[in-house]
């Protein structure tokens, strides 16, 4: 038998049977002992080869889908990483890996505070609710996530005649996106109790919480490795180039990945023939600008006309946090959910043209801080966007009488 067991036909065969069991209504309980009865390990391609086999042979994508979870149960652990090469420090995949680790510490973490909501005081659900609707819009970062697997990963692996497990994947990933949508619009109820939250465990909260694990385990499991096997560094090359048009995920990669042996390529901007990025007033290198929008004594954040995050300056002395996590997030989600409805009141204003500033100042550790939003307008008046401006004003609003442009040359001295 061990050399049944050890050829890669008879494995993937056995393992086709398995899954149709399932297919058939078999538990996964049964079927995964039979699995470990007949096979110890998997090689990670074989289970994908299977995969598109039953696909190609007549088994319908939506049945795929529904099995997606049962044979990734019967699985987990049995799956040989051993062919699986080590992945550079910023690299797209050591990306996804680390992304992974923060989802799955949050999950945990969320899980944990669902899981203590019998002891909440009716008193105190007002703050855990708020706590746990700030966990979930974390986990809905996850979107980005997925959206560069299937922007940018998915197209290369196609390329290579691999279809069916994207699709499936694909479809998992609208199913997840789908639940913490709904766990959010929940906890986001003016009118939600307790008692709520608490008939939502099991409806929806814990399997959303489990199917992000669940995905989590397919990535490292399966797609990973795979991918890893069949793409090209240029293609990675490719993949990280456009990782920024989508954001990262809780995580904000430390190290700039650049693969050796690739020429040297001029990089994609809006510059002219001459390196200048000319505007009606002037012109200036993206170098400068960068240097120009670094040094300025504020703070500034763009978000979009679709309300995602674009930029923020990046000056020494910041007064808010601001990592490149919140890349393509949704402006909604990088404010506290008490203040979510006023941010939504600000956008739809500056939208509709009711108004084009909101200005708010706040003390802060011993500072006055203000905080401007303006809606950004083309010439012909098309909201374009919205800029926040955020400065430290304590020793400007300290300044007395005058000082005058000699008084620097007086100081030197």
């Amino acid at each position: 038998m061990s050399e049944l067991i050890n050829n890669s036909s008879f494995r993937k065969a056995r393992l086709k049977e398995l899954i149709l069991k399932l297919h058939a209504g078999e538990s996964a309980t049964s079927v995964r002992q039979q699995l470990l009865q007949t096979l110890k390990n998997i090689p990670y391609g074989e289970v994908v080869e299977v995969e598109q086999e039953l696909m190609q042979e007549g088994l319908p994508e939506e049945e795929v889908l529904k099995l997606c979870d049962a044979h990734g149960a019967v699985l987990e652990g049995n799956v040989d990483l051993s062919g699986a090469g080590e992945i550079p420090e910023g690299h797209p995949v050591d990306v996804f890996k680390k992304e992974n680790e923060a989802l799955k510490e949050l999950a945990s973490k969320a899980h944990q505070m669902l899981s203590s909501l019998p002891a909440v005081e009716e008193e105190a659900f007002e703050r855990f609710k708020f706590g746990l609707e700030g966990m979930f819009n974390q986990l809905m970062d996850v979107d980005k996530h997925y959206l560069r697997k299937e922007y940018l990963v998915f197209p290369h692996l196609e390329q290579n005649e691999i279809t069916g497990p994207p699709k499936v994947m694909w479809g998992k990933h609208d199913e997840i996106r789908e639940q913490l949508k709904g766990c959010i619009e929940i906890l986001q109820s003016r009118e939600l109790t307790k008692n709520d939250v608490s008939e939502s465990l099991e409806l929806l909260f814990f399997p959303a919480l489990k199917a992000l694990g669940d995905m989590v385990q397919k990535e490292e499991e399966i797609l990973f490795p795979m991918s890893m096997d069949v793409l090209t560094t240029e293609d990675w090359w490719n993949i990280h180039k456009q990782t920024l048009e989508f954001g990262f995920c809780l995580y904000d990669p430390p190290v700039e990945w650049k693969p050796e042996g690739l020429a040297e390529e001029k990089q994609d901007s809006t510059v002219n023939n001459d390196g200048n990025i000319q505007l009606p007033s002037g012109s200036f290198t993206a170098q400068e600008i960068k240097a120009i929008l670094n040094s300025v004594p504020f703070d500034m954040t763009f978000v979009d006309k679709h309300d995602k995050v674009k930029y923020f300056t990046q000056g020494k002395e910041r007064i808010f946090v601001r990592n490149r996590s919140i890349i393509n997030r949704d402006v909604r989600l990088c404010h506290p959910p008490g203040s979510t409805h006023v941010v939504e009141k600000i956008l739809d204003d500056f939208k509709t043209g009711k108004a084009s500033h909101a200005p708010f100042w706040i003390q802060m550790k011993g500072k006055f801080i203000k905080i401007e939003y303006f809606a950004l307008r083309s010439e012909e008046g098309e909201y374009l966007g919205t800029l926040e401006v955020s400065q430290d004003l304590t020793e400007n609003r300290a300044l007395e009488g005058e000082r005058r442009i000699l008084a620097y040359t007086d100081e030197k001295q």
